[in-house]
């Protein structure tokens, strides 16, 4: 791995005197160093971007499908080395990370078939007298350059869920990704440039949050796509003037148990849900509500399993927790553990931190306002409580300021229908956690969790522009022409 390892913008590989580490979050070594953009090179990046739209928006959709294909199978043919990548940079666990570059793979080949489907269709506009003998003919247009802001969680598949779209859909793109995990979209940029994109398609600016307030003011971007905290996201809104935005803002994921369910899965996957990657997932489970009848037995079964899980190094083949990404987020995890108990919580596993790592922590009877329970943990923690009525469920659940995704684990038909129609959630998963994604699917969420969608095809759409061209005369109509 180069050292420095240099950014990538207009089809160049720039360095800089500033350097930042990169470091690894299991045992703090630093895994490389890479060159920081300063101010003029932010603004090369959008000149950039800028000049390469022209290409990009009249690229034949043969083409664009071609980058994307070529890049799909590149990132196949290295998942092992980019899998390492993101145990080193971000502390995955090795399982997870292998998942997270499969469906990085995915993405792209999902794009790269979306790219010759973002038609349109003929409109008849003669419903009235008036109208007759016109016709309409819609399509979709590239937006122009869009800016992506990428979190450190998901540093290879939710760059892919911006480039990808953005360029299936003839865009050109800035790239700002996490400081704590900028390799995976380095690679990425390193993987494009092989699959021939235009120069200046995708640029990747490792910038510090300071410089990349640029991007967000910048009249030529025209659409901002961010994936990160709640707080950064509303004030990119309130700042990105008449530009279109797309924000991912995370969740605090409920997910009810019926007494039908099977619980054997249930609880198989509400581990999964709430401990994968030490919890840094905004789908993650962190709210389980549980049918009074089958509250007992879910709670022992469930502790258990998480008792289960093996701490340890994430390039490990047998670790499921990792650490955390830094310190202070370790930290603030056990400090809202602590006000959770004295608060009358009580904890029934886990609870312990050692430096990045936290314990995989269960608890219960806790107040529906402490932090724990009603802001986003993003922390290996969940909270448990038994309901009476599955109406008072879906109020508890309801009872967020965010609103991603929700789980419902029933086989009764009508009660996944009501849970479909009363939850507060951009996406309702009947049998399953709130963590299952797959990556064509519609993904966004109301209320904090933010607005508009991902998921290739619904991205798409948020980076293109509907154009109508109204005909009169020339359909076949004796005696009319053009």
């Amino acid at each position: 791995m180069k050292t420095p390892f240099p950014f990538y913008v207009g089809g160049t590989w720039k360095t800089s005197p500033e350097h930042m580490p990169v470091v690894n979050p299991y045992n703090g070594r630093v895994v490389t160093e890479i060159c920081r953009p300063g101010a003029e090179d932010v603004q090369d990046a959008v000149e950039a971007a800028a000049r390469a739209f022209s290409h990009t928006r009249s690229a034949p959709s043969w083409k664009r499908a071609l980058w994307l294909r070529k890049a799909a199978d590149q990132i196949e043919s290295t998942k092992e080395e980019l899998a390492r990548v993101l145990c080193l940079e971000a502390g995955k666990p090795l399982r997870y990370a292998r998942a997270e570059i499969g469906r990085a793979v995915c993405t792209l080949k999902v794009a790269s078939e979306e790219a010759g489907r973002l038609g349109g269709e003929v409109l008849p506009l003669d419903w009235t007298e008036a109208a007759e003998g016109r016709l309409g003919l819609v399509r979709r247009f590239p937006l122009g350059p869009v800016a992506g802001i990428s979190p450190f969680n998901f540093p290879m598949n939710l760059v892919c869920h911006k480039a990808a779209p953005a360029l299936a859909a003839g865009n050109s793109m800035v790239l700002k990704p996490a400081s704590a995990t900028p390799l995976s979209a380095l690679r990425l940029a390193q993987i494009l440039e092989e699959a021939d994109i235009p120069a200046g398609a995708f640029n990747v600016i490792p910038c510090k949050a300071s410089l990349a307030e640029a991007l967000v003011t910048d009249e030529r971007f025209k659409m901002i796509s961010f994936t990160g905290s709640a707080d950064v996201g509303w004030g990119i809104k309130q700042k990105a003037g008449k530009k279109r935005v797309c924000l991912e803002l995370g969740g605090n994921a409920a997910v009810i148990i019926e007494p039908d369910a099977d619980m054997e899965t249930a609880v198989r996957r509400c581990v999964m849900g709430g401990f994968a990657y030490s919890g840094q997932v905004c789908i993650s489970v962190q709210r389980i509500y549980v049918d009074q009848s089958v509250y007992e037995t879910f709670a022992h079964d469930f502790v258990n399993r998480v008792k289960t899980l093996k701490i340890g190094d994430p390039l490990s083949e047998e670790t499921d927790i990792g650490p955390m990404i830094d310190e202070a987020s370790a930290v603030q995890t056990i400090e809202w553990i602590g006000e959770a108990v004295n608060q009358g919580g009580r904890i029934l596993c886990g609870g312990r931190r050692d430096g990045r790592i936290v314990e995989p922590t269960v608890l219960e009877n806790v107040s529906r306002n402490a932090k724990v329970s009603c802001r986003e943990v993003f922390a290996p923690v969940v909270v448990m409580a038994p309901y009476e009525t599955f109406e008072q469920a879906l109020d508890w659940a309801n009872d967020s300021v965010y609103g991603l995704q929700a789980g419902v684990f029933t086989r009764d038909l009508e009660k996944a229908f009501q849970a479909y129609n009363e939850l507060e959630v951009g996406g309702v998963v009947v049998n399953d956690v709130p963590t299952f994604r797959v990556d064509h699917m519609p993904y966004g969420g109301v209320k904090d969790s933010g607005f508009g969608r991902e998921g290739v095809r619904y991205a798409m759409e948020e980076m293109s522009e509907i154009k109508l061209m109204a005909i009169r005369g020339g359909l076949g109509q004796t005696g009319r022409s053009l």
